[in-house]
């Protein structure tokens, strides 16, 4: 009995260079279309995790957008603090259902500080891996990602630099110590250590002194470090306030009157994202059509050479049907070759796409942003596969016809003369 899966394996490698030059094509075009497709979805998915509960964000004046990357996304600078007196106006406003105050101006590795409460963590829905809530000034909760590369564990102390930047501030003296882990989120919060309030006040403050008894003569700096005090405990300072809003109202009243009646900033962080993606939507969809497009000529040079295979072998072909091969057999024959190139192409390409996520994610992790933490959803990859398998049927179909129209006697004859 005729072996088809073998004698369908020794044809597909008939030509070696041309049957791996059309693998690889469609590796390529494979591998870049998945690889999109997830990044796209990650960072849709992280965008939409990270504002979840954030209806608008209050800070100093400046850049909306700025003030919802620093603030939100934590991946700029921020415009500048607010004092926490009017902050607090604000958490109080009758449509406000909360409001939770961040700060920070420090890093451990390049991993940024906030300073905030309890309620932070419920913005994420995070939950702990591993040991408690920061109760005391000094204390600090890691995110998934902070553990995991940092190699810090609960009951460990490090010491803050001062500034966002990984290198060149000042390390400050304090310890602080680690009390508890997060677990995964896959929202900003992975890249966070979250320490209260009160830990980025005092950092800061002793920072200050520091500098000052560089300028101060010793027998004044009791007397200013008192007045300081005073002058802290009036005028403590916030980043920005992360507020929900208690109905959608709210939307239209409140960032309005802020903007317009204070020195403080109201931005909307859907708003603001919507507009950058406007942007860099354009780069994501041109990038996603050249991919189809290179899909396309893939199948289209898979084609091409099945049908020259079929062609170039008809005398073969010939000779099988008068051994008694039917042309049923014969096509499936044909078919299964061009099912071993598919097979091969969806692997390597599904290779070549998280190679390529890992290469970025990496990258990423270097400029301490957040990774690729989020699949394809089945919906988006069957769309996906299943338009490659139309395109591919489509080609095998159309390469079959010489081997249907076959005129058996005419070919045996052609190449007897």
């Amino acid at each position: 009995m005729m072996n088809l899966t073998k004698l369908s394996f020794r044809n597909t490698l008939y030509k070696p260079v041309e049957a791996c030059l059309t693998v690889l094509v469609l590796s390529v075009s494979i591998g870049l279309l998945l690889a999109v497709q997830e990044l796209d979805w990650s960072f849709k998915n992280q965008f939409e995790g990270s504002l979840n509960g954030i209806d608008m964000v209050v800070g100093a004046k400046g850049s909306p957008l700025q003030l919802v990357m620093a603030s939100v996304l934590h991946i700029d600078n921020p415009t500048g603090n607010i004092p926490l007196k009017e902050a607090d106006q604000i958490a109080q406003n009758p449509m406000v259902a909360s409001a939770v105050p961040i700060s920070y101006g420090d890093n451990y590795r390049g991993y940024r500080i906030v300073g905030s409460n309890a309620h932070f963590f419920d913005i994420y829905n995070a939950t702990f891996k591993k040991g408690r809530m920061m109760e005391h000034p000094f204390e600090v909760v890691l995110g998934s990602s902070v553990a995991k590369n940092s190699q810090l564990k609960v009951g460990d102390t490090f010491k803050s630099s001062h500034g966002l930047a990984s290198e060149g501030g000042h390390q400050h003296e304090q310890l602080m110590k680690v009390v508890g882990i997060l677990s995964e989120t896959h929202t900003v919060l992975d890249k966070l250590m979250v320490t209260p309030l009160e830990s980025i006040w005092d950092i800061h403050h002793h920072h200050q002194e520091e500098e000052e008894n560089h300028e101060e003569a010793v027998h004044h700096h009791k007397e200013h470090k008192a007045a300081h005090h005073h002058e802290e405990d009036e005028a403590k300072e916030i980043t920005s306030l992360l507020v929900k809003f208690k109905s959608p109202m709210a939307l239209l009243r409140m960032p309005r009157n802020i903007n317009s009646n204070t020195n403080l900033q109201a931005a909307l962080p859907k708003v603001e994202l919507e507009k950058l993606k406007s942007y860099t939507g354009i780069g994501v969809q041109t990038i996603t059509w050249i991919a189809y497009i290179l899909l396309a000529i893939s199948c289209l040079t898979f084609f091409v050479n099945l049908y020259k295979m079929v062609k170039e072998k008809s005398f073969e072909l010939a000779l099988l049907r008068t051994y008694g091969a039917s042309t049923f057999q014969l096509l499936r024959m044909i078919f299964l070759e061009g099912s071993l190139v598919l097979f091969f192409s969806m692997l390597i390409g599904s290779g070549f796409s998280q190679l390529g996520i890992k290469y970025i994610e990496i990258v990423l992790n270097e400029n301490y942003v957040e990774g690729i933490s989020s699949s394809i959803p089945y919906q988006q990859f069957s769309i996906t596969l299943f338009l490659f398998l139309v395109m591919f049927l489509a080609a095998v179909i159309v390469a079959l016809i010489p081997l249907i129209r076959m005129n058996i006697s005419k070919i045996i004859s052609h190449e007897a003369l």
